[in-house]
């Protein structure tokens, strides 16, 4: 059963800034950061939080993970649960390289509107900006806030 760590958030962010970029040296700044880690103790994937911005509800979240088995319905009720439930945001908001098919697929299914940014990494690199609603989230087939209470009590 996977595991969920909270209050590391330079530890966790470091790693999901390699998982990303390994060649470039990047920063979250000031973040807040969830880990996941598998039955052996590892840490698997991570969530970042930045550029929370509490006047309009927004937060910026980044995700990677050395697996594919780090992305579970419990670990999408956490994922959602942060910003929406506990700082009250309306918005998430995340971005990809439009080389990533698999994350976007992933992105669409939990409820994300993706937009097509040309160049947003670089000047033959398309991107997409993918922003859900706290409202989509709340009532998306993975999610529900009784579901996320259950979670965050396990």
């Amino acid at each position: 059963m996977l595991k969920y760590v909270y209050g590391k958030d330079d530890i966790i962010a470091a790693a999901v800034a390699r998982w990303i970029q390994p060649q470039q040296l990047r920063s979250f700044g000031k973040c807040r950061a969830i880990g996941v880690v598998n039955e052996l103790g590892m840490l698997i994937g991570g969530i970042v939080y930045n550029q929370f911005d509490p006047e309009s509800g927004t937060i910026e979240m980044s995700c990677a993970a050395v697996t594919p088995r780090w992305l579970s319905r419990r670990t999408m009720m956490v994922m959602g649960g942060y910003p929406f439930l506990e700082l009250g945001c309306q918005m998430v908001i995340t971005r990809t390289p439009a080389t990533n098919l698999s994350g976007l697929r992933i992105l669409r299914a939990c409820g994300f509107a993706c937009v097509r940014l040309p160049r947003l990494y670089g000047r033959n690199c398309d991107g997409f900006i993918c922003t859900i609603t706290d409202d989509v989230w709340l009532n998306n087939k993975f999610t529900t806030r009784v579901s996320y209470e259950k979670t965050r009590a396990a």
